[in-house]
């Protein structure tokens, strides 16, 4: 088996943040979870994710997906997906243009190193602000662990 835990990333850029995790599970059947927007509130480790709500059943590059979301009162978020490589890498961003990433290393022995990234460039001097409002910066990476954990038993199930 992987590591029970996820490793919390300390990155140069100040306006990253990220976790890491190894997974006794295929690329491609990890791949298939963060391509499938129905499946991310099954691995939300942030609690704020409720449902899918609009785009295509499997993410491809510029496919447009909402989310329902709840933080003290629900909202909607729109994502677009910036980034995709079969089996390796799929990012999407929302109105803020931050993105969310997911980088899959096939470690051989059907095990593969999953590192999700919250990445908030570029930013203004008022994204900056509501960041540290909100301390985004500190807790996204504590959530994206919580994420990886919950994505290692699911696709290890």
């Amino acid at each position: 088996m992987g590591t029970p835990g996820a490793e919390i990333l300390n990155l140069d850029d100040r306006l990253i943040v990220g976790a890491r995790i190894e997974i006794d599970a295929l690329a491609t059947k990890i791949f298939e979870v963060l391509a499938t927007p129905a499946r991310h509130a099954s691995f939300d480790g942030s609690g704020t994710l409720t449902r899918a709500t609009s785009g295509p059943g499997r993410l491809y590059l510029g496919a447009r997906f909402g989310m329902a979301m709840k933080i003290k009162v629900p909202y909607w978020i729109s994502n677009e997906v910036v980034e995709f490589v079969e089996n390796e890498r799929i990012a999407w961003r929302h109105l803020m243009k931050w993105r969310w990433i997911y980088q899959l290393e096939d470690l051989g022995n059907g095990r593969t190193r999953v590192t999700e990234l919250f990445d908030a460039n570029p930013c203004n001097r008022a994204q900056v602000w509501w960041l540290g409002k909100t301390a985004s910066l500190q807790r996204n990476p504590k959530w994206m662990a919580k994420s990886l954990v919950k994505l290692k038993t699911l696709c290890e199930a």
